[in-house]
């Protein structure tokens, strides 16, 4: 009977042992993954907030669809000026701006050309497909939509975008068009501790922070800047 009780004993001893390293591994695991997997989630967020300013710079507004945003992405084109040269002092005191150098370089006249020292002054007008002038080789025609995927999603969860083109500023009644992507905790973090999740979730909210990782805001400007900034 006392071999029964000391073998109890140290089974019970072990099982706290395990219990009280688990309660101190498992907030720190789960901090672990989440800020390994961050830097991932953020980096998609960034893409997206790239897509949507080159897309309202050339439509004057943003959009919620990834439909509309992907197709703007494979057919549209990226205006770019090639610089060469600048004024000097000398040019700009004497009343020459970019605007009237470019058109006398436009005008082919070599005479105005070299009485206004331009001779070495050029500015090209260049048009680049959208997908490798805004991201290079990271994305092409058919991986481009792997950017509404949010990493390690169970469910292949999309980014949510709300966008905002009738907000206008208080000063003014001026027109400025708003845009927010996100991505909840649960879109990244669901296949880890769910009690961890519940009080991550709690915190942010007792903070009136998003409960999750956001750029811009459609509610208020923020510079579209992104939550982690």
């Amino acid at each position: 009977m006392k071999h029964i009780i000391n073998i109890l004993l140290g089974l019970s001893a072990c099982f706290l042992a395990y219990a009280i390293v688990d309660s101190v591994m498992t907030p720190i695991n789960f901090e672990k993954s989440r800020d390994a997997r961050q830097p991932e989630v953020v980096a998609k967020l960034i893409d997206i907030r790239t897509a949507e300013l080159e897309y309202k710079a050339q439509n004057g507004k943003f959009t919620d669809n990834f439909d509309t945003l992907f197709t703007f992405l494979r057919t549209g084109k990226k205006k770019e000026v090639l610089k060469e040269g600048s004024l000097s002092d000398a040019q700009l005191e004497a009343g020459l701006t970019e605007a009237k150098a470019v058109k006398i370089i436009q005008s082919g006249d070599q005479k105005e050309i070299e009485k206004n020292g331009l001779q070495n002054f050029k500015r090209d007008t260049i048009y680049s497909d959208l997908i490798p002038a805004l991201y290079g080789e990271k994305y092409n025609q058919n991986t481009i939509e792997q950017m509404k995927f949010v990493p390690y999603s169970e469910k292949q969860d999309v980014f949510s975008i709300k966008v905002n083109n009738d907000y206008t500023t208080v000063k003014g009644n001026i027109p400025f068009p708003l845009f927010e992507a996100c991505a909840p905790f649960e879109a990244y973090l669901s296949d880890l501790d769910h009690q961890e999740l519940i009080n991550l979730k709690d915190k942010e909210k007792q903070l009136d922070h998003y409960p999750g990782l956001r750029v811009g805001n459609a509610d208020e400007p923020n510079n579209f800047a992104g939550n982690w900034e």
